[in-house]
């Protein structure tokens, strides 16, 4: 490695810690400043929820475009412009990296999130998940409902099925979680696959061990899946479950 290489290296870990702090500032001047002022502004619940979503795309617009412009990350969007003019439909995206979700959300004023309980829990994030009305993945009886009533509205729900990401080199496991919705829900699909190269901000890694080389984040939206050749049949529920479970899986991990 070159002395440039090194200088680069290590500017890009100051970089990454700079905009993980701001990140950190960002969610809790949000969670303290911004969302209480609007309970004044915005009385109606369904009113708040959207005005806090669309303050969240644009502060991870923000963020992104600062990681971008440290040099701590490159990013491509391929079809977003097919992704923002989804209504009615379920987002479900592979999850490399830590950072997924807000590239995803920085493209969509509207999106309600399927969020795992730990983010509940995170003092920089749960103010944030709650203000924007996100539904608590904890396998509580009326999570279909909740994500149900969602789409009623023309919303857009973002999954990821792997339900936490998956390390590089091991197999990914889908749980049931979106297909289940899908199908009792009728809803259908819209296909986004990520790729990050090298490999970065991943589950076994800190955030401070950048790769040699800065990482390009490629967020690809795909085709629409259509739910009605897996609910059209005379198979049951749940093997209808199972069967649109293999086709995402296929599908977010092509071979």
């Amino acid at each position: 490695m070159t002395i440039y290489q090194k200088m680069n290296k290590l500017w890009r870990i100051v970089a990454t810690g700079f905009c993980f702090a701001l990140f950190g500032a960002g969610g809790l001047a949000l969670t303290f400043i911004v969302f209480p002022l609007l309970n004044f502004s915005a009385k109606n619940k369904k009113s708040r929820e959207l005005k806090v979503q669309k303050i969240i795309q644009r502060s991870f617009a923000f963020f992104c475009g600062t990681m971008r412009f440290t040099g701590a990350i490159d990013y491509k969007f391929e079809g977003q412009e097919i992704l923002q003019s989804d209504k009615d439909c379920l987002v479900v995206a592979n999850h490399p990296s830590l950072i997924d979700y807000v590239l995803i959300a920085s493209r969509l004023e509207q999106c309600d999130c399927l969020v795992k309980e730990a983010i509940w829990h995170n003092p920089f994030m749960k103010g944030v998940v709650k203000s924007a009305g996100y539904i608590p993945n904890n396998g509580a009886g009326d999570l279909l409902n909740d994500c149900s009533a969602r789409l009623r509205d023309g919303n857009v729900l973002l999954i990821f099925p792997e339900g936490t990401r998956t390390k590089p080199g091991d197999v990914p496991t889908l749980q049931r979680g979106a297909a289940q919705i899908a199908i009792k829900t009728a809803t259908d699909i819209r296909i986004v696959h990520i790729t990050v190269t090298p490999s970065f901000l991943t589950k076994e890694k800190k955030w401070y061990q950048v790769p040699d080389v800065k990482p390009l984040f490629h967020v690809k939206v795909k085709d629409k899946l259509s739910i009605k050749p897996f609910i059209d049949s005379d198979i049951s529920p749940s093997i209808a479950v199972r069967n649109l479970n293999r086709y995402l899986n296929d599908a977010l991990f092509p071979l």
